[in-house]
């Protein structure tokens, strides 16, 4: 090997430095001159355990002029294992006999594990049919001891080739793949392109099944149904980020690739990309009921082996049976419907759109009034009841996630007003646009639910507060009484202390210190509030409204209301239907 008994080198000019590290490798850095680093196209490993043969192939080879660095030099195979495990490199150059892994073991664990590194074996004259057993581990040069550096150039420049060649067929099957993958991509964009004017009517039925069936699809069929996939993770109307687009996007692509190949494998009917998140199905057959129930089966396979192979879960609507064009698109749009109901109904849905029932209208009125009746009469598990009541009728009703927020909005506003009617200085209702505007921006109808509840539970923690004393409690279900009894001409003083078992004199209390007013004036004031909606939002006459009220009187009304606004009912009503 190179000794100094035994090899004599040509004086080089150019020498690389390089320091050994006793017991594993000495790294190269890579050279730099005025222009900054210098890049090398082929990386080299020396391994030796005699560390003067290191030196001296070191030292008298002109790397830079060779187009080589080298990188590092290790005493054992070990040692050069655990290198290229870290540092990229093109040849090695090592010797058979060295402890902790020989030249034949290191062979092989290249072979298994980098099979693009080339490598040369050196040998003594004894080893050299043992070394050539190394074929096996795709050794590609042996240079028998010793070795002159002239020789070892000659070595080195055949290996550069063949780090050249296997660049070139590397790069050619990176070429190739890289044109399959996209060739496979735009041909499954083309086909969903085709098969979404189909379902869509973009053109004539003629035309579609033409362009399709040059794409090898026939799509003749008696009927058809779409179904419509969509990942759950992604589709809660956050903005993603680039990073999570790309990602939707893949998760999207196997999402394609699984419903595709079950759909396939059944012959039920194709599969196709359906714009973000989403996988469009077309199923073809006859309506028969067998077919119905194998649809939902694919669907529900589908949704198991995505969350068994990818962990994630997707909601399925299937539209309604089609026949014509027409038909077909109606079938797209409802299954896309579907998928909207995962605001009210949650994620991982299968929904068959032709056993919904149809929408209805709903009024929740009665159940705002009862919630109403419980927030006044301090009973909470009845207003949660409630609530749970008007969340049951909403999902029932299948309604939209705007008309679902209006709903909730509507709860809002009345447990609010009724808070602000029994506790006239609460600023709990000045939260109230922020919660209305929460409530749109919730990704569920549960979560929304939720934010109202809390909302009805902080409401009644401030009555309770106020309604801490017994008198106040009184006080305010008197106020109840009078919105609710003011239309009664009998309605009293005495009347309201019966109705609340307690005497005049402790009720004007209590009552004087709630609201600042006798109960008269709030009786007075409240009839005369009715009074003016009724002037501005009917056409009755003035004695119509004066009983509405609670006026037995007519003119007694109208002396009341003069001295209240200033003006005559009718001079009042006049101003305001102008």
């Amino acid at each position: 090997m190179f000794t100094e008994r035994t090899v004599i080198f040509t004086n080089e000019n150019d020498r690389d430095g390089g320091k050994d590290l006793s017991g594993g490798c000495a790294i190269k850095t890579t050279e730099t001159d005025q222009r900054g680093t210098t890049e090398i196209m082929y990386r080299i490993l020396l391994v030796d355990d005699e560390i003067l043969v290191r030196d001296a192939i070191r030292e008298n080879i002109d790397w830079k002029a060779m187009d080589c660095e080298l990188v590092g030099d290790c005493d054992n195979g070990k040692a050069a294992a655990e290198f290229v495990q870290n540092h990229p490199v093109d040849i090695v150059l090592t010797d058979i006999l060295m402890p902790y892994m020989d030249g034949m073991e290191l062979s092989r664990f290249l072979h298994d594990n980098y099979p693009d590194i080339v490598i040369v074996i050196f040998s003594g004259f004894g080893e050299f049919e043992y070394a050539k057993k190394a074929i096996q581990y795709g050794v590609s040069e042996y240079m028998l001891k010793p070795v002159t550096a002239m020789e070892l150039r000659n070595v080195i420049g055949k290996m550069k080739e063949k780090v050249d060649q296997q660049r070139k067929e590397k790069e050619k099957l990176e070429r190739l793949t890289q044109t399959s993958e996209n060739y496979q991509k735009n041909a499954i964009v083309i086909r969903s392109r085709a098969l979404q004017g189909f379902v869509d009517n973009i053109k004539t039925r003629q035309e579609s099944l033409e362009e399709l069936a040059a794409l090898g699809i026939d799509l003749e069929a008696a009927c058809y149904r779409v179904a419509v996939f969509e990942l759950d993770l992604y589709s809660d109307g956050s903005q993603l980020t680039a990073e999570k687009r790309q990602e939707s996007a893949l998760m999207s692509f196997v999402l394609f690739n699984i419903s595709d190949e079950i759909i396939s494998k059944e012959k039920a009917g194709v599969a196709y990309q359906d714009g973000d998140n989403k996988v469009g199905a077309l199923f073809m057959g006859n309506r028969t009921r067998e077919f119905e129930q194998k649809i939902m089966e694919i669907c529900r396979t589908i949704q198991d082996k995505l969350k068994e192979l990818m962990s994630l879960d997707i909601s399925i609507g299937v539209g309604s049976w089609a026949r014509t064009q027409q038909e077909l698109r109606v079938s797209h749009e409802l299954a896309e419907k579907a998928i909207e109901y995962r605001y009210l109904l949650g994620g991982s849905l299968l929904i068959d759109m032709e056993e919904q029932p149809a929408e209805k209208n709903l009024s929740i009125k009665d159940y705002v009034e009862k919630l109403v009746a419980a927030l006044k009469a301090g009973k909470k598990e009845n207003a949660e009841h409630i609530l749970e009541q008007i969340s049951s009728e909403i999902k029932e009703a299948r309604v939209d996630k705007s008309r679902a927020c209006v709903y909730l909005q509507q709860i809002i506003r009345a447990a609010d007003e009724t808070c602000e009617d029994m506790v006239p200085d609460n600023r709990l209702f000045s939260k109230r646009e922020a919660l209305l505007q929460q409530v749109t921006e919730q990704n569920s109808f549960d979560s929304a639910v939720e934010l109202v509840r809390n909302h009805i539970g902080e409401i009644f923690q401030t009555l309770s507060d106020a309604n801490s004393s017994s008198g106040q409690r009184q006080a305010r279900l008197a106020l109840d009484y009078i919105q609710k009894n003011y239309m009664d001409p009998d309605l009293s003083l005495n009347s309201i202390c019966s109705y609340l078992n307690i005497s005049t004199s402790y009720f004007s209390t209590i009552f004087k210190e709630l609201t600042g007013e006798t109960f008269t004036e709030v009786l007075i004031r409240t009839r005369m509030e009715k009074a003016k909606e009724l002037l501005e939002n009917t056409t009755m006459k003035n004695y119509e409204i004066a009983e509405k009220v609670g006026f037995a009187d007519p003119h007694y009304f109208g002396i009341s209301f003069k001295k209240m606004t200033g003006c005559t009912p009718t001079e009042y009503a006049r101003e305001k239907r102008k």
